[in-house]
């Protein structure tokens, strides 16, 4: 049973459902390819409930306080539930991201995939990790550079053992994704990394195009906080 004042929370789901159906028909990707990451930053618990009940299971989370303070009830309660971090991690909450979350999209830099491995190691709980390249170049935001991103994905793989699963990118608000979104995928290919987390609210038809395997849905399902 679902409180009636969450029930927007279902309509807007039932919409970005279908829209991702037919944005993998209409780039000729098979039914369900692409895996709807539900983004329930800022929003309570009680929101991300509807969906629970609706047989959703794959959320994200920016940040790690929120997520404790928000997700161990749930997850007690719907123990299948997988949980990705979206947001930049720091490396002095690795150990409680590991111990919360199912993936980790935003390994981005070198004392992050240490610190990350030897968690990993210590509490031998393996989770997938992405890497988040910052494909824009842009000073302000996480991921690894493009120039660099080739020898941190073997780094992450050879050297810390990492088990790096595919990569994640948000494009610069005022550029068209698309080409971002064929950057990372010609990366994902260079590397034989399938999984690529791309695409938000305003553009995940596009990168659905472009290959996406996750998009990140926030807003359009839970609206604006």
């Amino acid at each position: 049973m679902t409180d009636d004042s969450h029930a927007d929370v279902l309509d807007n789901y039932a919409q970005v459902t279908a829209e991702l159906a037919e944005a993998m028909a209409e780039a000729g990707r098979p039914a369900g390819s692409v895996r709807l990451v539900a983004v329930g930053k800022t929003h309570p618990a009680a929101r991300m409930r509807p969906l629970l009940a609706a047989g959703h299971r794959l959320f994200g989370e920016n940040r790690v306080q929120e997520a404790k303070d928000k997700w161990p009830e749930l997850k007690a309660q719907f123990p299948d539930i997988q949980l990705h971090l979206i947001g930049p991690l720091q490396s002095n909450k690795v150990r409680e991201a590991v111990a919360l979350f199912d993936v980790i999209e935003t390994v981005d830099r070198p004392k992050l995939a240490a610190a990350l491995a030897a968690e990993i190691a210590r509490s031998g709980r393996r989770l997938d990790c992405f890497i988040e390249v910052n494909t824009g170049s842009e000073p302000q935001k996480a991921g690894v550079l493009p120039a660099e991103a080739d020898a941190f994905i073997e780094d992450c793989r050879g050297r810390w053992g990492l088990p790096i699963a595919g990569l994640m990118c948000i494009p610069p608000l005022d550029q068209d994704p698309v080409p971002h979104f064929q950057r990372l995928a010609e990366l994902g290919r260079r590397h034989g990394l399938a999984a690529l987390s791309m695409g938000m609210s305003a553009d995940y038809r596009l990168a659905i195009k472009a290959g996406a395997t996750h998009v990140r849905v926030g807003t359009a399902i839970f609206g604006r906080r």
